[in-house]
């Protein structure tokens, strides 16, 4: 059967054949399409640039490493990636500014998670967004930027969605709905959720300098998002809040 080429297309990156078949079943039930790629090379092969809207990355490949496949298309290309780790991975590796990752996912995960995270990370891309006319929900703002809590979205000025990884709008979230409170990394990391209560507080740090990219205008002296030094971080919504 010809796939609707209307449909966004999700390469598979797994080494594990049954992974493969698996995923490829549940993003074409999602209505999307699939590509299955066992290695790098197989994903190389898919054309300069890949025909792809997504690239879903597992990061331990058989005799390579899912990171090297990641780097390689942010380096050269504008396509969105959602990485699959196990539990002895380093997050932080993988979601560190190097890499470009938009998203990862723990292994053993929920599939209508899986789902809901390829969603969203295509939206942001512009690929399939979620409800056409989404209208602008309740929000927190600082500066000239709006937190949309309704839409889960960041907002800049123009009304513009910034693009922010889960894990990123989680924490700054978390961060407007407390203002002016020194916030420890633990409870942080408890926020986050189950999938980040094995790492150490690395993770945090990795997230807070991705945010400050996003939010401060000179993220090398932030005005909003702290750092209080050995006790956490506090965010200042500015001048026009209490």
């Amino acid at each position: 059967m010809q796939r609707d080429q209307s449909e966004p297309l999700i390469a598979i990156v797994d080494d594990d054949e049954n992974v493969r078949d698996t995923l490829s079943a549940l993003v074409r039930d999602s209505g999307f399409g699939a590509v299955c790629c066992p290695d790098i090379a197989s994903f190389m092969a898919l054309g300069d640039p890949p025909q792809v809207n997504l690239a879903l990355i597992d990061l331990r490949l058989r005799g390579e490493s899912g990171l090297t496949l990641a780097i390689h298309i942010r380096e050269r290309y504008e396509i969105p990636i959602v990485m699959l780790t196990g539990v002895g991975d380093e997050i932080d590796k993988i979601i560190g500014l190097e890499t470009g990752a938009d998203d990862y996912l723990i292994k053993p995960f929920n599939p209508r998670e899986l789902v809901a995270r390829i969603r969203a990370v295509l939206r942001r891309y512009g690929h399939g967004s979620a409800k056409p006319g989404i209208a602008s929900g309740p929000g927190i703002s600082f500066r000239d930027m709006r937190v949309d809590v309704q839409s889960r979205r960041l907002l800049d000025a123009d009304g513009e969605e910034v693009p922010l990884t889960n894990a990123e709008y989680r924490l700054l979230e978390y961060f407007v709905r407390n203002p002016n409170r020194v916030i420890p990394r633990p409870e942080l990391l408890t926020e986050l959720g189950s999938d980040m209560e094995r790492y150490v507080d690395r993770t945090i740090d990795v997230l807070i300098l991705r945010l400050r990219r996003k939010i401060e205008l000179v993220p090398s002296k932030p005005v909003h998002l702290l750092t209080r030094r050995t006790q956490g971080y506090i965010f200042d919504l500015g001048p026009d809040h209490p």
